[in-house]
């Protein structure tokens, strides 16, 4: 038989297929995403664990004008194959070419951008009151998986969408922790398409007019029916919220899945359905190791992934993870907490070392905040390890359970700056300036490895809260020493002596600062701490130079270099100032280095900027008031 994906430019073309065409386009489907993936790098094993759910989706209801909205959204691989996006999948990830999460600017069929967890019921339920408003009868339906349903703001939608029974509102739930077993499958295959028929919704309907004349019987019918649900279902908790619940089924299943999700298109109201799905399905030793396929980069299929040889340089989140081993060893009070990021942010070994002292709170950030600041009230020491996109999400707690209480807590921000291929939804451009307009916080921006080090155990030794920014990857590769020494708390330090012009460096930029410092005969100042500043280095600095330049990996706007006009300006000092950091725009997907190249935050570009601002000429003497 001829190749099938080939002629699926668009959903339309899929629902002219006849059904049992589906299950080859499915298998032709996971195989395009594992030979894209497996030459650009990207997500793996949530893809291939989506592609009959995508396939049933797109083939039951009219996108895009029914509007599905992928929770995290980085299992839209297969969605975006069959919305017209095939021929661009080799660009995934690339700079300029498609994103790895749904974009509203590249699809219509990306009816709302995600990346960050737990968003998606509150989307879709907008869509599906905004359709009532005006009068259209087309669906909304939410797809999350069941880490999504850790967070609070899942629960608060559906509490909230509940209370509008007419709705067209589908939740689906893309269970892939749990495994039904043959017989409970074909159960609950014959069981949801029984219960989101319309005969059982009628039935159901006509039993609460005539029973709610009589309230003993009508309580007593809805028991039996919740008692007979729960013999097959997890729970009954989504009909509590005013869902009716159908589930669980196996999502891999498209005779199952397709006439269920038929049936749930003609009804009213909330619907929940609970699918069942295998990450890395279809590919064995995704199967295997989902974790380890989650986000491969490049690798060969017929291979697998292969163990690289020992890196050269550490990753700052290996310094950190070594870190925190060593001082929860010597200090009894530590404790480290995740929201579902064990991997990513380096807790694997210190899990192991010490699990009574580990707590991985799921996607939930606020919590996380809240429960380390609990935590601190009672003596312990938390240490908070967190990615620095993920910590705008817990904002109001870290402001008012942690800084108005000073509460000793350690951020440990991950991924702070640019990330290359997750695009702007994952840069951790803001947390120096939504950070250090908070009293009692504390910014510290390690230049290399070996600095991280050091200023994780600064930052441990205060008695208040203090952040340690750094990148992902490995910087320069400074060894760090294994002792748990610290440095002077808010100072910095001179690296280049120069003249005329001042470069005070925050972070790993300090590198490219001091080759730019060498060409330009600079002063170069590795400053260490965006808060609280070394105002005493400063007035030196600015003291003995022309013009002074800021350099950062983060938004300029409200950064450290705004810290540094703002001290300045307090201390009387007037000095030319250059900022240079992030651009006020969303940067997107694509090399760390090249991305940083094109903002002109590489030694080249820094040079350049100072050169085109100050040249050759004389700046102003410095005048102290």
């Amino acid at each position: 038989m001829a190749p099938l994906l080939p002629t699926i430019h668009d959903p339309a073309d899929l629902r002219r297929l006849p059904r049992e065409q589906l299950r080859p386009l499915a298998d032709e489907l996971r195989a395009c995403v594992l030979d894209n993936v497996s030459r650009t790098g990207g997500h793996l094993s949530s893809n291939l664990g989506t592609v009959e759910l995508t396939v049933a989706l797109h083939y039951v209801f009219d996108t895009p004008e029914d509007r599905i909205v992928w929770d995290v959204g980085h299992q839209t691989y297969p969605h975006k194959i069959l919305t017209g996006r095939r021929e661009r999948m080799p660009t995934l990830r690339q700079q300029g070419g498609i994103s790895g999460f749904p974009q509203r600017t590249e699809s219509v069929y990306d009816t709302f951008g995600t990346a960050h967890s737990s968003t998606s019921i509150s989307a879709a339920l907008g869509m599906a009151l905004a359709a009532r408003q005006k009068g259209e009868t087309r669906h909304a339906i939410a797809v999350i998986g069941d880490g999504a349903m850790t967070a609070g703001m899942a629960f608060e939608a559906l509490n909230n969408a509940g209370v509008y029974d007419d709705a067209r509102l589908l939740v689906i739930l893309n269970d892939n922790d749990m495994s039904i077993s043959p017989p409970v499958g074909a159960l609950n295959r014959y069981l949801a398409q029984l219960m989101s028929g319309q005969f059982y919704a009628a039935a159901k309907e006509v039993g609460k007019s005539v029973l709610k004349a009589a309230p003993p019987l009508f309580q007593l019918a809805k028991r039996l029916e919740e008692q007979a649900k729960g013999m097959v279902v997890p729970a009954t908790l989504f009909e509590k919220f005013g869902f009716n619940y159908i589930g669980p089924i196996d999502g891999h299943d498209l005779d199952s899945l397709i006439p269920t999700l038929e049936n749930l298109k003609q009804l009213k109201g909330p619907q929940f359905l609970h699918v069942v799905t295998r990450k890395g399905q279809g590919y064995k030793l995704a199967e295997a190791d989902p974790v380890a396929y989650h986000g491969p980069g490049k690798f060969d299929p017929s291979i697998g992934l292969v163990k690289p040889a020992a890196a050269p340089k550490k990753t700052f989140t290996q310094v950190f993870g070594q870190w925190l081993c060593d001082m929860a060893a010597k200090d009894g009070r530590l404790v480290g907490i995740t929201p579902a990021m064990r991997e990513g942010s380096g807790l694997v070994e210190f899990e192991q070392q010490f699990p009574d002292r580990y707590y991985d709170v799921g996607i939930a950030e606020q919590h996380a905040v809240t429960f380390a600041a609990g935590l601190a009230c009672e003596g312990l020491k938390p240490v908070v390890a967190i990615y620095s996109t993920f910590l705008q999400r817990a904002y109001d707690q870290l402001i008012h359970d942690v800084a108005i209480q000073n509460l000793p807590v350690v951020f440990a921000l991950d991924r702070a700056g640019l990330v290359g291929a997750d695009g702007a939804t994952h840069a951790g451009a803001y947390d120096i300036p939504f950070l250090r307009c908070v009293p009692n916080m504390a910014i510290a921006c390690p230049a290399d490895e070996a600095e991280c080090r050091l200023l994780l155990s600064t930052a441990f030794a205060q008695n208040h809260p203090v952040a340690v920014r750094y990148p992902r990857g490995a910087g320069v590769g400074a060894v760090p020493a294994l002792t748990l020494d610290t440095l002077p708390y808010g100072k910095g330090e001179v690296r280049r002596e120069g003249r005329r012009i001042a470069i005070l460096a925050f972070g790993t930029l300090l590198y490219p600062a001091l080759e730019a410092g060498q060409a330009l005969d600079a002063t170069v100042v590795n400053m260490r701490w965006a808060k609280p500043l070394d105002e005493a280095l400063l007035r030196e600095v600015a003291a003995s130079h022309e013009a002074i330049v800021t350099v950062e990996e983060g938004a300029v706007m409200g950064g450290a270099g705004s810290a540094v006009l703002e001290a300045l300006q307090a201390a009387g000092i007037e000095r030319p100032v250059l900022q240079l950091g992030l651009p006020d725009r969303f940067i997107e997907h694509g090399d760390p280095a090249r991305l940083l190249a094109g903002v002109g935050l590489d030694a080249a570009g820094i040079e350049a900027a100072v050169r085109a601002r100050f040249g050759a000429a004389q700046a102003p003497q410095a005048r102290i008031a």
